[in-house]
């Protein structure tokens, strides 16, 4: 049996989006084969709480957590929040918060904590590992970004144990969306390249969890053609085992033969579908009742936007949801809105969408992965961000999804992948 040591820094109870796919790659892996070992963070105070994951949580598994300076917490008192009120991810990096605390703490974010702001975890997780380690056989080493200083975690176990290092990289590193419009100092840019570099050279086997990404990473460094591989999102069988498809009765203050629009996930200001919502707006005043619900946190640009063409009375805001209510949410949807926010960024909820056998109407500029994976599924259909989709509201969309194609992002097929993967360095 080998051993595999996984670095996440989020994990159950956290409500974190970017951990279903390691706690659920780690769930399907054949228990007579690997002994999993996961490090985590003692306490992360920044996102939600969801108690209901913690039932995917393997007793077997063993858990080694360490303390993290949380930099969040010392930015809630700096812009004068309580120790807990929630903060919203789109807010923490606003460019319209103009107050001079805000832009302070976002250039200290951007330019002090490098790669980011989570980095001050990998003192306490190092010397964690290390002595778990010295006691006991790994066999690989596997980290999760982002936050990408966990990488920084798995490169330095590696070197120092010769360990095989696999960095899976939810998303871009240097140049991930949300540093677009954000200024970065140029030795700022210099030491995270360095980072990036050095971490992708040393690791044994690369994960990208979507094909425009790798292709990108390709370019960029040649060395890591041969040694890259592109496990999808996907999504888990698991949590739809207990509920029927398309039966599910809407709940809400609904009226008769209204048809519900949902999202699920948070919306970036980047992700804002103007002429959709005009379009919205348009027919429900020729007399189709559409409504929308939109699950997770909001960006305040959409919500005024919303708000300014006269359409927030149709509009529900549901704020987080424990996964199991958010899966029976979109199952009961007459319509799953996605929207991409690059060509490189194929959404993690496209996948759960695509198993509720529901119709998707995506957005994304230039993004012809998820168009096509919308495609050979017959899922739905996909339009830029200055189309208004009026075409798939106004047909009778009853295509049933390809199954065959859609169980291939079933993450228990997608664990299988890893699993050979993994075998490759043993």
């Amino acid at each position: 049996m080998k051993r595999v040591l996984f670095i996440s820094y989020f994990w159950p109870p956290s409500g974190k989006a970017s951990l279903h796919w390691p706690l659920d790659i780690i769930r399907h892996l054949p228990k007579d084969e690997i002994e999993s070992v996961i490090l985590t963070v003692e306490e992360e105070s920044f996102t939600q709480k969801d108690e209901s994951l913690l039932r995917k949580v393997d007793p077997d598994w063993i858990i080694l957590k360490s303390k993290a300076l949380e930099p969040f917490n010392i930015y809630r008192k700096f812009i004068g929040k309580k120790k807990d009120e929630k903060l919203i991810s789109s807010e923490t990096i606003s460019l319209d918060n103009k107050s001079l605390a805000h832009r302070i703490s976002l250039w200290i974010r951007l330019n002090i904590f490098i790669p980011d702001a989570r980095v001050g975890w990998n003192f306490t997780a190092i010397k964690s590992a290390k002595k778990f380690i010295r006691d006991n056989r790994i066999d690989a080493v596997v980290s999760i970004g982002p936050p990408h200083s966990s990488h920084l975690i798995g490169l330095k176990l590696s070197k120092k144990f010769l360990i095989p290092h696999i960095p899976v990289l939810i998303d871009p590193w240097v140049d991930i969306v949300y540093y677009k419009n954000l200024k970065r100092s140029f030795l700022t840019k210099i030491i995270d390249n360095h980072f990036e570099k050095t971490v992708l050279q040393n690791a044994k086997q690369i994960v990208f969890v979507n094909r425009s990404t790798e292709e990108d990473y390709i370019s960029k460094y040649n060395f890591v053609k041969g040694k890259s591989n592109v496990l999808y999102w996907g999504y888990d069988e698991d949590d739809f085992k207990s509920l029927p498809l398309n039966t599910l009765p809407k709940e809400g203050n609904f009226e008769k033969n209204e048809k519900i629009i949902v999202h699920a996930g948070n919306l970036f200001a980047y992700q804002n579908p103007k002429n959709f919502w005009k379009q919205i707006k348009l027919e429900n005043a020729n007399g189709n009742k559409y409504k929308i619900k939109l699950i997770g946190s909001v960006d305040k640009e959409i919500l005024g936007f919303l708000k300014g063409i006269g359409l927030m009375n149709q509009v529900e805001l549901t704020g987080f949801l424990p996964y199991p209510e958010m899966i029976k949410q979109i199952l009961g949807a007459d319509l799953l809105l996605v929207c991409a926010s690059e060509p490189r960024h194929v959404p993690g909820k496209l996948f759960e969408a695509m198993r509720t056998s529901n119709p998707i109407v995506a957005f994304g500029s230039n993004n012809e992965e998820v168009k096509k994976i919308i495609k050979d599924a017959k899922a739905g259909m996909m339009f830029g961000y200055d189309e208004s989709a009026e075409e798939i509201l106004n047909i009778d969309y009853k295509t049933k999804p390809d199954q065959v194609v859609i169980k291939q992002y079933d993450r228990a097929e997608i664990s299988k992948q890893f699993f050979t993967m993994l075998n490759k360095l043993f």
